[in-house]
């Protein structure tokens, strides 16, 4: 099996001292994740990773990367000692940028990065070998590892690029320097650290940065910010490609959300495109578009990518769809849960309760008798000095309206809650941990149910509280 990376490459790239020659396979930060053969990067985080370079010698790393050999380390265990393990992880991707042949995308975006990601690796991957984090790994260490972690011999691969503050993107773009650079859509999220949403359309518009010569910004046509976007690629030099239902050159015609798929009619590069996606949601729609704009653009199939597409499904806690069984015994006792707990601002909100809005209880089965659409929501964090009337102004949401019943949490939700008709309002608690202790009471056999809020709200713990109410399986495609 050829190496990763050997001991020479290693210290080459990073100008480090290695104190014996070693063969990795791949590269970790993880003690609990890392593989036989790894190079063990010993990041400073909320625990110093020297502390771990032990263990992770001892579970068959192949050499950690370091600035000392830690004490309880021996004084012949295969180290590459640098500076500062940061900066030489980022010269670890670099050096892999730099060695491979591949057609690289860059991806960023307020809403949709990581499932764009994925949607764009289950394409590229029937038609080449495709490098991808397998996580959301989008930031200022996530970047370079999945760089370094990228095989010299890949045909493609796919870099998300997130954000949190100003001046974040653009070092990132250039050390991935793509080949494609797309930007999914500019919304409220992160105003916490920026003055309005065209600082932050300014901020996203840097992906394009580290555009290799010749390189194609795939851009979200429909946005109120599309101009700062198109002024920024046209500044660049770089070819623009336009997608969305206002678009010029990917155009999406039609999208019918049934309880189950996501039907698109589009057209682009002189083609016209009727596919579907598994899972419900027009954002999902839009950014599927997008994606076969950027297939076409690394010179991969578009046609044959719309055909794959419909294999993709969202990642666990961006929309994934399940079926709770509640009652093995009795045939439809059951309810579904679409799990959206990992990331929320207004616009992926709106997105999320159109996919609920859509769905079709099941009548007859349950307490209830009548299947609800329920959103149980946590707070939207980030958004700013604006955040509580953010908060308080989806409840004139058309989607939102149609639903029977929202429950909510968390100290911003309550401005949401407190604005709702009285026959709409569910519970309301201080946090989702307190929340999950009402979990039996909040759903009902024949229910539809959406989880969605911010990662840091935790209503992820209500989607395990209403798992445990029942037998867990994928909604049948």
């Amino acid at each position: 099996m050829t190496a990763l990376w050997t001991s020479a490459d290693a210290a080459a790239a990073t100008g480090g001292h290695t104190t014996q020659e070693w063969d990795a396979q791949g590269v970790s930060i993880d003690t609990r994740t890392i593989a036989q053969g790894d190079l063990f990067v010993a990041l400073k985080d909320v625990r110093d990773g020297h502390e771990f370079v032990a263990q992770a010698l001892d579970q068959g790393a192949a050499a950690a990367l370091v600035t000392h050999r830690p004490a309880d380390v021996p004084a012949d265990a295969p180290l590459l000692i640098v500076p500062d393990v940061l900066a030489a992880l980022g010269d670890l991707g670099r050096a892999a940028r730099a060695r491979t042949g591949a057609k690289i995308a860059a991806i960023t975006g307020s809403v949709g990065k990581t499932s764009t990601k994925e949607m764009l690796r289950a394409v590229l991957e029937k038609q080449g070998k495709c490098h991808a984090a397998e996580a959301s790994y989008n930031n200022h260490w996530g970047v370079p590892l999945t760089l370094a972690r990228m095989p010299a011999d890949a045909d493609y691969a796919v870099i998300e690029i997130g954000m949190s503050n100003p001046g974040e993107i653009t070092p990132l773009s250039q050390m991935t320097q793509p080949h494609v650079a797309m930007l999914t859509t500019v919304a409220a999220a992160h105003l916490a650290s920026f003055d309005n949403l065209a600082g932050i359309a300014v901020e996203k518009a840097s992906i394009m940065d580290g555009l290799e010569p010749g390189g194609v910004a795939v851009l979200n046509g429909d946005i109120e910010t599309s101009g700062i976007l198109q002024d920024h690629a046209a500044k660049l030099g770089a070819r623009q490609v336009l997608f969305g239902e206002t678009a010029p050159d990917w155009v999406v015609k039609d999208v019918r959300i049934t309880d189950d798929v996501t039907v698109i009619s589009a057209s682009g590069g002189g083609e016209n495109y009727l596919f579907k996606l598994s899972v419900p949601g027009r954002h999902f729609a839009m950014n599927a578009v997008g994606v076969l704009a950027v297939a076409e653009a690394l010179g991969a199939d578009p046609v044959a990518a719309a055909l794959d597409i419909g294999a993709w499904v969202p990642p666990a806690g961006r929309g994934t769809r399940e079926v709770i069984v509640t009652d093995m015994a009795n045939d439809g006792e059951s309810l579904e849960l679409l799990d959206d707990a990992f990331n929320a601002n207004p616009t992926s909100l709106v997105a999320a309760l159109e996919v609920l809005a859509a769905a079709t209880p099941t009548d007859n089965v349950g307490r209830i008798v009548k299947g609800r659409r329920v959103a149980i929501l946590g707070d939207m964090l980030e958004l700013g000095d604006a955040e509580q009337e953010m908060h308080r102004e989806m409840a004139g949401n058309s989607h939102l309206q149609s639903l029977d019943l929202v429950h909510c949490a968390g100290p911003l939700m309550l401005h949401l809650w407190q604005a709702l008709p009285e026959e709409q309002r569910g519970h309301w608690a201080e946090t989702a941990a307190e929340l999950v202790l009402q979990a039996p009471r909040l759903v009902d056999a024949g229910d539809v149910v959406l989880v969605k809020g911010s990662k840091g709200s935790k209503v992820s713990l209500v989607v395990d509280a209403i798992r445990k109410l029942g037998h867990r399986r994928p909604q049948q495609q």
